[in-house]
């Protein structure tokens, strides 16, 4: 393919950052109909190339319309089931240029305007500069795309990803195995199975211009003591969270791993994003547990959260509990109350945490930022300056969530015994902070 010339250029993320990358630019010779047409092509290589694929592009000119069809859509995003089974040293760009002169010759992705178009002829190529070229694809400055990235494999990778796709209208979702993280795992069989708008991807890169990053990837060993374990996870951290920002500058950062309010924590310092946006699943799943059985118990309909430190009970991800509990918006003063109150906490605490039913409660996250929901949720959050809590910790408490991330409901009058576990939680976080190297 002596027509594809290799050249620098700018390549511009969805978030508005530049980079240089290497790109090939020419013309493709495709034969139908009994006569030979030049196609004009651009691919950009990116950092991960050759491991992963690269973006196929077609250029028109003034005098050339694309024609939409299966292998490419109406801007010109060009997709081949070589790009999407891209499997390295098997697939290179010279096997790609064949499968792509054989799809173009079976059905043209360009022809010439007609004569007479009462359309500008420049029309297209305004258009075209007012694309914008991403890892996504292509599109208009102005138009924000549904992208959620899943960083970290496993079942719960898999759980929210299936959770999200399911509940949360997304345009792309991207799922990517971090190697060095214990629970990856789960990709290769979403690559088989071929799901609609998902990526899967190995490379950080795939995530840019996300609107919500779940972050699900621990490192957990068994021969560790409990703050070298943590330590682990902040190690693993360091390689996925400022990549991640950089990334997606404007996205909201939601973490899952363990322990949840020490890795917010840990994500939020490493990020450089405003708390607003770095946020734990937190208490959310034992909330809206919560609430569930006080409505069908008392029978009524009114907020419930469950509020304070996700205990992780020493690196046992399926053994969680909380640590303190404290119940908003419930009357539960009256004998009759109480023994309900008892009830719910018993079937909550009784369920677990397992991956699944944490995958929902992710989903139910992101549904509430991507469509700007304003609901509550008991998330892990900033909470220094909450209830007279001085310290730099992250906790859950009611948060009320929305497309800019987080913003924290005022703080509540506690009783003696429950401002007393509050601050036991508190000096437990920031004394685990303090042994942890950032």
């Amino acid at each position: 393919h002596s027509g594809m010339k290799p050249s620098t250029g700018t390549y511009t993320f969805s978030d508005g950052t530049q980079k240089d990358l290497l790109k090939l630019v020419g013309n493709i010779p495709v034969k139908y109909d009994g006569r030979s047409y030049n196609f004009p092509i651009q691919l950009w290589l990116m950092d991960s190339f050759p491991f992963t694929p690269p973006i196929c592009l077609l250029r028109p000119t003034h005098d050339m319309v694309i024609r939409e069809g299966k292998h490419v859509d109406a801007r010109g995003r060009i997709y081949l089931p070589g790009l999407h089974n891209w499997d390295y040293p098997k697939s290179s760009v010279v096997v790609l240029m064949t499968e792509m002169t054989a799809k173009f010759e079976e059905d043209p992705p360009l022809s010439s305007k007609a004569t007479g178009d009462t359309k500008d002829p420049h029309e297209l190529l305004a258009f075209v500069s007012n694309l914008q070229i991403n890892d996504g694809g292509i599109r208009h400055h102005d138009q924000q795309i549904n992208k959620v990235s899943v960083v970290g494999g496993g079942d719960l990778g898999m759980a929210s990803a299936m959770s999200i796709l399911a509940k949360c209208e997304v345009d792309k979702l991207v799922f990517i195995d971090v190697a060095e993280s214990s629970t990856k795992g789960g990709g290769t069989d979403l690559e088989i199975f071929s799901l609609p708008k998902v990526e899967v991807s190995r490379d950080l890169s795939a995530s840019a211009g996300s609107r919500v990053v779940v972050v699900t990837a621990n490192a957990w060993s068994s021969e560790q003591s409990y703050v070298s374990l943590v330590q682990t996870n902040v190690d693993l951290y360091r390689g996925i969270i400022p990549n991640v920002a950089r990334l997606s500058p404007n996205a909201v950062m939601l973490i899952t791993s363990q322990p949840v309010d020490i890795m917010t924590h840990v994500a939020w310092r490493q990020s450089g994003l405003p708390p607003t946006r770095v946020i734990g699943a937190g208490c959310n799943l034992d909330s809206q547990r919560l609430g569930h059985a006080l409505n069908i118990n008392l029978n009524i309909h009114k907020a419930a959260w469950v509020i304070g430190e996700l205990s992780d009970n020493k690196g046992e991800p399926e053994k969680r509990s909380i640590k303190y509990l404290h119940v908003l918006q419930i009357s539960c003063s009256s004998n009759a109350a109480l023994p309900a109150r008892r009830e719910a906490l018993e079937i909550m605490k009784n369920r677990g945490q397992r991956s699944w039913s944490v995958g929902l409660s992710i989903a139910d996250i992101t549904n509430s930022i991507l469509k700007n929901t304003m609901k509550t949720h008991s998330i892990s959050t900033l909470a220094q300056g909450w209830s007279g809590i001085g310290a730099e910790v992250f906790l859950s408490l009611p948060c009320i969530l929305g497309s800019a991330g987080s913003t924290r409901l005022a703080g509540v009058s506690l009783g003696k015994e429950e401002d007393s576990k509050l601050r036991d939680s508190v000096t437990s976080l920031s004394n685990l902070m303090a042994q942890l190297r950032m």
